[in-house]
């Protein structure tokens, strides 16, 4: 599908199904830079100790190397062991804060989103041309360009920062110690403020186009909304078709009810309500059937086939059609016209007398 067909926003429903996926909304750069921040911040806070503890390291090697010289071979082995605890309590911490950093950075963006479609093997991969495509796409170019301005920007930043510190290298000769290292690290801080606050304003303008270009992607044409309307809400053609179904078996059972009747009020062509009343068993008169136009006209055939009396009676068939529910009594203010058609039937049936029970 063309992307220019694509104008319609990504749907809740597609957000979620992607989400699934594993496709959500992340930029690398700002992940990046949490983790970046985060270790230049706990080695600023634990740059006094770490110096401590590295200044007693090398005193406890000069210290030991001087007590016993002749066995410094054998002091090696203490030695590494030492060095590697050092090693362990001062790199640790920094590597735990930073994948903690990673870590919250990335729940913070994909809004703690736990997937693992995308570790699932996708042969769609493996396919040269799709490779290609994807090495030449504009996705691709953009990062690439990204990732050259950063590159220059440290670059330019460290270059600085060297100049700076070798011009005045000379100067270290004659100040105290103490003040050259204060200087130096100065110096050194002063780049890694710098490279942090350039990688800041890039991560934040690839934040903003990770997003443009995640809601480009997610863009849906008009036909995608509606066949995914169709999928949420059923196709409207198959509805109806079990619509119509299900209308025509009601009518095959209100049909079938029809020779029950004892009688059928209509309208010459237009209504038709088919009537029981059985006095050992009704309260009142039930409509069994009713209908329009040519439901009526089938109505009224089934009760001339059945020789059930078919009396018209424009304002009462209206009536009944109107307000009388199926399988129901009718209502109480039309018992006295229908009183009045039953009356009738019975008589023309040969009945000498209406039922004891009356409609009330």
């Amino acid at each position: 599908m063309p992307e220019g067909n694509k104008t319609e926003k990504a749907t809740p429903k597609k957000r979620r199904d992607e989400r699934k996926k594993g496709n959500v909304f992340m930029s690398r750069d700002a992940v990046a830079v949490a983790s970046l921040l985060g270790t230049f911040g706990a080695l600023w806070l634990l740059l006094e100790s770490y110096v401590d503890q590295v200044a007693g390291f090398m005193a406890l090697c000069f210290t030991t190397i001087a007590e016993a010289p002749q066995d410094v071979v054998s002091l090696m082995g203490s030695i590494a062991i030492q060095g590697a605890m050092l090693l362990a309590k001062t790199v640790g911490p920094l590597v735990a804060i930073t994948i903690l950093c990673s870590v919250a950075a990335t729940f913070a963006q994909t809004r703690f989103l736990v997937t693992t479609e995308s570790l699932k093997p996708k042969f769609s991969r493996l396919n040269p041309l799709q490779g290609f495509k994807r090495l030449f796409s504009l996705k691709s170019l953009v990062e690439t360009f990204k990732n050259l301005i950063k590159i220059c920007i440290l670059m330019s930043i460290v270059y600085l920062s060297v100049r700076d510190l070798f011009l005045e290298s000379a100067n270290y000769l004659y100040t105290d110690l103490n003040a050259s290292i204060t200087h130096l690290v100065d110096i050194l801080g002063g780049m890694i403020v710098r490279i942090c606050i350039a990688f800041i304003a890039v991560a934040v303008v690839d934040f903003f186009y990770q997003h443009w270009d995640y809601e480009k992607n997610m863009m849906m044409t008009k036909q995608e909304v509606k066949e995914e309307y169709k999928q949420m809400e059923g196709d409207p053609q198959v509805k109806g078709k079990i619509k119509q179904i299900q209308r025509q078996r009601a009518q095959q059972r209100m049909m079938q009810q029809v020779p029950g009747a004892d009688v059928v009020i209509r309208n010459p062509t237009h209504f038709a309500v088919a009537l029981r009343y059985k006095p050992d068993q009704d309260d009142a008169p039930i409509v069994l059937a009713k209908g329009q136009d040519n439901v009526a006209m089938r109505i009224v055939q089934i009760a001339e086939d059945h020789k059930i009396t078919v009396i018209e009676n424009v304002p009462l068939a209206r009536a009944l059609y109107a307000q009388a529910e199926l399988n129901q009594f009718i209502p109480q203010d039309l018992y006295g016209p229908v009183a009045e058609v039953l009356i009738y039937i019975f008589k023309l049936n040969g009945k000498l007398k209406l039922p004891d029970k009356n409609i009330r």
